[in-house]
C-alpha cells in the first residue's frame, strides 16, 4: 500500500511545495482545506473541514502514516485584536480538533508534524538561537507559537511521535517572503530596511521538501526543532544579494518610521520586516540532516535559475 500524508490546512506556499514532493515520492496525498473545490497537484486528494470541529474528514485519519498540521491563518496582516485572535485561534484550534480526531483513531499515524515558528526567539541580533540555548520573546508572535506548541503537545498518544518544526522564513518562487523581497528590488526599495541590521532566518523550499521526509524517515526525531539555513544574515546583505542578481537601476534605503507608513497603507505589520530572527538549526545538524541550501548565495541562484526556465512561477 501507498505510504498516506495528510497535509492539514496544505494549500498556502508550504502546503504546495509538501504537496509536489510527497506525490513526487508515490505517496497517497490527502489535503484537508476549507477550499476543497481548489485542486494546486491534480493528483492531491482534497478534502474539506473546517479547522474547528470533527467531521467527515476525520476518517482519512485512520491508518494513515503521517500527518502535517500547517494550518493558520496568515500574519500578513494588521494586528488589530480581531487579527490576533484570529491568527491564535485558527492554529489552536486546528491542533486541537487534529488531536480530538488521532485519540479517536483505532490506528492513528505514527508520526504528527505540526507547524510552529521561528518567531517565538526574541529580537536577537548579538548572538544565534537554537533549541536548546534560545531565549524566547514576550510579545505577541511568540506568545501565538508558545500557545500553539502547548496545544499540540497536550495530545501525547502512546505510538504517535510528534514534532514540531519552528520554521523560518521559506523562500520559494510560489509564494511567500521571497518574491516580496524580490519584487521590493525590482521598483527600486531593495535597499536595507530600518538599520538593515536586524537578522533573516530562511530557508530554500528544497530544504523544506528535504527537511519533512528526513522527519519522517528519521525515528529518532521528534520534540521541538528548528528549520532554518545554518546562516541567517543580516537583511541589509541579503537585500545586496537580490541587488547583485536583479541589477535594479536604484535602491532607496527606507528609515523605520516611512516603514510604518508603507505598513499601514499595505495592511502589515513592520514586524515582518524589522524583527531579527537569528535562528539556527542545532538539533537537525546534530540529528544528521544535511542542508542542501546552507548559504544565500546558493539559494538565490537556485531561485533565480528555476525562475528563468519557467517565468510565470
Amino acid at each position: 500500500m501507498k505510504t498516506k500524508v495528510i497535509l492539514a490546512g496544505g494549500t498556502g506556499t508550504m502546503g504546495c511545495i509538501l504537496q509536489n514532493h510527497f506525490i513526487g515520492q508515490g505517496y497517497d496525498v490527502v489535503v484537508l482545506t476549507r477550499r476543497a473545490e481548489v485542486h494546486q497537484n491534480p493528483k492531491a486528494r482534497m478534502v474539506r473541514w473546517d479547522g474547528r470541529t470533527t467531521g467527515a474528514w476525520s476518517a482519512e485519519l485512520e491508518k494513515a502514516d503521517v500527518l502535517i498540521n500547517l494550518a493558520g491563518r496568515s500574519v500578513d496582516c494588521r494586528y488589530t485584536q480581531r487579527n490576533k485572535d484570529l491568527i491564535l485561534n485558527s492554529r489552536v484550534d486546528a491542533t486541537r480538533v487534529l488531536g480530538e480526531a488521532i485519540a479517536r483513531c483505532a490506528k492513528a499515524p505514527a508520526l504528527w508534524i505540526n507547524l510552529s515558528s521561528a518567531t517565538v526567539y526574541r529580537h536577537a541580533e548579538d548572538r544565534p538561537m537554537d533549541e536548546g540555548t534560545g531565549e524566547l520573546g514576550s510579545d505577541f508572535s511568540p506568545r501565538v507559537v508558545l500557545a500553539w506548541e502547548k496545544e499540540f503537545f497536550r495530545h501525547e498518544r502512546e505510538g504517535v511521535r510528534q514534532v514540531a518544526v519552528r520554521c523560518a522564513m521559506v523562500f520559494s518562487n510560489g509564494g511567500g517572503a521571497f518574491p516580496r523581497f524580490a519584487d521590493l528590488v525590482r521598483v527600486g526599495l531593495g535597499g536595507h530596511h530600518g538599520s538593515g541590521n536586524q537578522f533573516v532566518s530562511w530557508v530554500h523550499e528544497a530544504d523544506v521538501s528535504g527537511f519533512f521526509q528526513w522527519l519522517m524517515d528519521t525515528p529518532a526525531v521528534e520534540g521541538i526543532i528548528n528549520l532554518a539555513a545554518p546562516n541567517p544574515l543580516p537583511e541589509g546583505d541579503l537585500m545586496r544579494a537580490l541587488r547583485d542578481r536583479l541589477k535594479p537601476i536604484i535602491a532607496f534605503n527606507i528609515p523605520e518610521w516611512m516603514l510604518g507608513i508603507g505598513a499601514f497603507f499595505l495592511r502589515t505589520e513592520t514586524e515582518l520586516v524589522l524583527k531579527s530572527r537569528r535562528v539556527v538549526p542545532t538539533r537537525a545538524l546534530q540529528l544528521g540532516y544535511s542542508f542542501k541550501h546552507s548559504h544565500i548565495t546558493s539559494a538565490l541562484d537556485a531561485l533565480f535559475a528555476l525562475r528563468a526556465q519557467h517565468p510565470r512561477t
